[in-house]
């Protein structure tokens, strides 16, 4: 079975502001999408950028087959939002923005205001693979793009830009604490015994301090000693897959021309035995992405998306 996560980019039927431009373009990005999924074949994906549920039926009807679709109710400003697609049945377990108890709402630009839960929605949902019940996560963090007060993209000043970069740092902070919070639920006290997944673009790669405060317990990290050694804190990790990635395909998106791994598969202790291979974009291409810069504005992709699917195959 293969379970992965990808970034959509923008999946909108034609016409609006941020999808594509007409109905030429939007076929030649649902056949771009179309292509990897089959390709991949997943048995459960994680997706995030769905900004309409049409859009996301349209590209399941473009792949073919029997798919089972779940989309989070919490969207964003624009209209995107995470989902599952699936083979099998999905059972929603939570859908929620909110922060755990004893976070409190974090500053977001000058003015001092705040919000009180994560800009789009987490969802776990449920469901039945060969090995039993598996357990999944999908969340979609606070992006590092910075965006300013009038719709700006760039600064006025450098001060500027460092209080925006770290308003954008608390919200992103304060929502991987919500998706630390969901994925303990799912592991419900032993990571050991149950099949659980946390998939998602993370807008943040491998060693930032946002990612690894999802991994629970630290001395049991893939490559390490610890990794082998069965102990206490195994009922609460989560695993980031990234150092079975083969490293020349160890990004997932491009960024001012330098490759950064920034979606991301943590996985509990059952699971992570169970992965026997791991991969960005298709198994059998080469990585084709563009590079994005400070200005999201500036690409709107008439085809595919600008981040590679990240997988795990599972025995």
């Amino acid at each position: 079975m293969l379970l992965g996560t990808w970034n959509l980019e923008n999946l909108y039927r034609p016409g609006g502001p941020y999808g594509p431009k007409d109905q030429a373009a939007y076929e030649s990005k649902l056949a771009a999408l179309a292509a990897v999924v089959t390709a991949l074949d997943p048995g459960v994906l994680g997706v995030q950028e769905v900004g309409e549920p049409e859009a996301l039926a349209d590209l399941l009807e473009a792949v073919g087959g029997t798919w089972h679709m779940v989309l989070s109710g919490h969207p964003d400003g624009r209209g995107i939002r995470v989902g599952v697609i699936s083979r099998t049945p999905l059972q929603v377990l939570a859908d929620t923005r909110a922060f755990p108890e004893g976070l409190r709402p974090v500053q977001t630009d000058d003015s001092g205001a705040v919000v009180d839960g994560a800009g789009r929605g987490f969802l776990a949902v449920e469901t039945e693979s060969e090995a039993g019940p598996l357990r999944v996560a999908v969340a979609h963090l606070k992006s590092k793009l910075l965006s300013y007060p009038g719709d700006r993209f760039f600064p006025h000043d450098e001060g500027e830009r460092a209080r925006y970069g770290a308003y954008a740092l608390y919200r992103r902070a304060a929502e991987a604490t919500a998706l630390r919070a969901l994925a303990g639920d799912l592991l419900a006290g032993d990571g050991r015994a149950r099949d659980v997944a946390v998939l998602g673009d993370l807008n943040d790669e491998v060693q930032a301090a946002t990612t690894q405060m999802l991994l629970g317990p630290p001395g049991s990290e893939i490559g390490t000693r610890g990794f082998e050694t069965p102990d206490q804190g195994d009922a609460a990790r989560l695993w980031d897959v990234a150092p079975l990635i083969p490293a020349d395909r160890r990004y997932s998106r491009i960024d001012s021309g330098r490759r950064e791994l920034i979606d991301h598969i943590l996985t509990g202790h059952r699971l992570v035995h169970r992965v026997t291979a791991a991969g960005t974009g298709t198994p059998e291409e080469r990585l084709r992405l563009p590079s994005v810069g400070a200005d999201p504005s500036a690409h709107r992709s008439p085809a595919g998306s600008d981040h590679a699917p990240v997988w795990v195959r599972l025995g």
